[in-house]
């Protein structure tokens, strides 16, 4: 008999609207304990998507999806969301390669409107698809669902700003779990104090205090009155305020509530916001206890739990950062660190209890946090920035404008530099080296491991200037970094191998494969260290005595570190091929790291294939 009875009757939402209602609960019971068991075995993001069972379920009742259109913010919590809309089966391929993604993905389904996995972009794309459907006179409705964490960004409250003038039916449901991945900070909850400790409301509350304390009776009056002003003030005034009709807050794992409130509000028209609460990990004792541990996880007996505390692997690069961080920050007391919204993943868990007073985390507002940086750095101080490759690039403007421009000693530690791995196409750091070298004043470094990488930062560091150290997910060749805070000279790469006729020239962790390369193929290997400034006499002397010079990246080939190799030999007139090796011109897929470089050729097979079709090598 099936564990999963009538789970196993769901193909899509169709005929879970023709359940009846009293069945819901069941299948929410069911629904939990798949994705538990599922999500063991393949990995991924778990807490969140406990934490909305009974929400998809409603949402999915009651609204006539797909052709009402459902926008899931950030979207790793949209796995229920993938099983009920006739994913079941594929869930044993999840973030694998060839396997579904682990974000909603328009081409993977007409259920998934919206692709998304970063934060804060739901309520403007609901907003436009509610517009487009004014415009085109059809009678559907767009609902964005969106974490209180996301509700942190800017983008969030631009698009809160327009929506509540445009009169289209679109619907924000606030998934109110008091935590996105990290605990949030500047969150909505601090409203409520600021209002009520305002000047004009306090000094209409004494002036009240004063006449009515004349009787007892009337002031108890006045004060049970004051509660009920306060759960009027907030938390829906600040919506209101937007143009929103607010409801709630109700509970997000009440079935009774949800779809009696989303039935009503089906029936409503122009903007309005339902507020939910639920908890991350629900149903699980585990993921509610430490909804961060079971946030994203890897395979695990999920009736054992996530077993931690076993040392004696290698240290991630992350882990290397972290550590570099507390010593750095012994060293020099102006040392600030930032994080949007990413303490655990990026490594600064340590840094915040040994430095509480000079830890920042600014939530998720990439943009913000560099301007932030910036400011510290006008007054003396040296902020490090700790962020991910792919985040980075939301704050592209403020890197060139307040930053770069004014030449600002702003250390950005670039983690997940390169293919990250299961997370896919929206989290690999596939651009950062080509986005960062066009901009005046960067100095851009790639270490090709462990050791490297701490000397690198401590480079960075000590630089007059903007800096950017690129390193990737998880671990490299296991050199063991040293205690010191050693720095290397700026823009001077080395020699690894002496070979004849051919040159690899590698950019960050590739340099281990280029190794092997060489000596399969008698090459010469240089670690450049530095994609800006470049080792220019390095990259010269190398062409002047090769007749092929192969350029490695995990970065992509338009514009990276091997076009400006391509672009100084040309200049210097030297008669010598390039070879430019990286990622290629289009998004790639999710998948195990190792797996993705063979696929596209990165590895040392698929290098050593590509030098040997190259027609200067056999020349």
């Amino acid at each position: 008999m099936s564990s999963y009875p009538l789970l196993d009757t769901i193909d899509s939402p169709t005929t879970l609207r023709a359940l009846d209602r009293r069945q819901l609960p069941q299948l929410a019971d069911e629904l939990r304990a798949f994705l538990l068991e599922s999500v063991s075995k393949t990995g991924g993001h778990l807490s969140s998507n406990l934490g909305t069972v009974e929400l998809t379920i409603a949402l999915h009742y009651v609204y006539d999806t797909p052709e009402d259109r459902i926008v899931w913010d950030v979207g790793h919590q949209t796995y229920g969301h993938k099983v009920l809309t006739g994913r079941r089966e594929a869930m044993a391929t999840l973030r694998q390669w060839e396997g579904i993604s682990g974000f909603p993905r328009r081409s993977e389904s007409n259920y998934d409107t919206f692709g998304t996995a970063h934060s804060s972009t739901s309520i403007s794309a609901a907003l436009g698809m509610a517009v487009a459907a004014k415009a085109k006179g059809e009678d559907r409705r767009a609902i964005a669902v969106i974490g209180d964490g996301a509700m942190s960004a800017g983008m969030a409250f631009e698009a809160l700003n327009n929506a509540g003038v445009m009169d289209a039916d679109l619907l924000v449901i606030l998934n109110d779990n008091e935590m996105s991945i990290s605990p949030p900070v500047g969150a909505l909850s601090n409203i409520l104090a600021r209002l009520l400790s305002g000047k004009t409301y306090n000094a209409a509350r004494r002036a009240g205090e004063k006449v009515l304390s004349v009787s007892n009776s009337m002031l108890e009056l006045a004060k049970r009155v004051e509660e009920h002003v306060k759960g009027m003030v907030t938390p829906g005034t600040l919506f209101e305020e937007f143009g929103f009709n607010y409801i709630g807050p109700i509970d997000g794992h009440d079935l009774d509530a949800l779809i009696p409130t989303l039935q009503n509000l089906r029936k409503l028209k122009g903007p309005q916001f339902l507020h939910i609460v639920t908890r991350k990990g629900q149903g699980y004792k585990l993921a509610e206890a430490d909804p961060v541990l079971y946030h994203g996880v890897g395979k695990f007996d999920h009736s054992a739990g996530i077993q931690t505390g076993k040392g004696g692997g290698k240290l991630t690069f992350t882990q290397v950062f972290s550590d570099w961080l507390c010593d750095m920050a012994a060293a020099d007391d102006k040392l600030m660190a930032i994080t949007p919204a990413m303490r655990e993943g990026s490594g600064l868990v340590r840094f915040e209890q040994e430095y509480p007073k000079r830890y920042f985390d600014v939530g998720i507002a990439e943009q913000h946090a560099l301007t932030f940086a910036a400011g510290l750095a006008c007054e003396g101080l040296r902020p490090v920035v700790a962020i991910y490759s792919t985040f980075l690039q939301r704050a592209y403007d403020q890197l060139i404008h307040d930053i770069a421009l004014q030449n600002l000693p702003v250390m950005l530690a670039v983690d997940r530099g390169g293919l990250v791995g299961a997370d896919g196409a929206t989290h690999h750091g596939a651009f950062d080296i080509s986005y960062l070298l066009c901009v005046p004043n960067m100095v851009v470094m790639t270490p090709s491991d462990e050791a490297e990488c701490r000397q690198l930062l401590s480079t960075a560091y000590h630089h007059d200037g903007p800096t950017a150290v690129r390193y990737p997910r998880g671990s490299g060749n296991g050199s063991k970094p040293a205690s010191t805070l050693d720095v290397l000279p700026i823009g001077r790469g080395e020699m690894r191998r002496e070979g004849s006729r051919l040159a690899l020239l590698a950019f960050g962790t590739l340099l281990h494969d280029a190794l092997k390369v060489g000596d399969k193929l008698d090459a010469s290997v240089a670690n450049m260290r530095f994609a800006k400034p470049i080792d220019r006499e390095l990259v010269l002397q190398l062409a002047a005595r090769h007749r092929l010079l192969v350029t490695l990246e995990e970065n992509a080939i338009t514009g990276g570190a091997g076009a400006e190799v391509a672009r100084l030999v040309h200049e210097a007139g030297l008669d010598v091929s390039v070879l430019t090796l990286g990622l290629p011109d289009h998004f790639i897929d999710h998948g195990e790291q190792q797996q993705l470089l063979s696929a596209i050729g990165l590895d040392v097979a698929g290098i050593e294939a590509a030098i040997r079709a190259h027609p200067a090598f056999a020349a």
